[in-house]
């Protein structure tokens, strides 16, 4: 009997330099795209300029990666990012998480006593 596998929806958001040729930067997509998910969706943002320099550099290419995949999908591209050239910056943002609702800290007003 398999066991099944839950699988969560996930965000990608990350920087290519802009000192990249396009040919590099589309192989670096398609690369990450792979990794995460035969249905990812990637959407271009194009080059914007940064509020700070980032490891000298003024600007950079942004993506938005959208994909739906196991738990440790995200780790593996993430290393994967962590060691290439050409990745300035990342972050992934699981959706599943920001649906649920939260337990809040604070007892409701019922519960406290006067």
């Amino acid at each position: 009997m398999k066991k099944e596998v839950r699988k969560s929806e996930y965000e990608c958001m990350f920087i290519l330099a802009n000192n990249l040729s396009e040919e590099k930067r589309n192989g670096l997509v398609e690369k990450f795209s792979k990794m995460a998910s035969d249905k990812a969706k990637v959407e271009k943002m194009g080059l914007k300029k940064f509020a700070t320099e980032i490891n000298h550099k003024k600007d950079g290419y942004y993506y938005l990666m959208t994909f739906k995949c196991e738990h440790d999908i995200p780790k593996k591209i993430g290393e994967l990012m962590l060691i290439t050239d050409g990745v300035v910056r990342f972050m992934f943002v699981n959706k599943d998480e920001q649906k649920a609702p939260r337990k809040s800290k604070k007892p409701a007003k019922s519960e406290v006593k006067a």
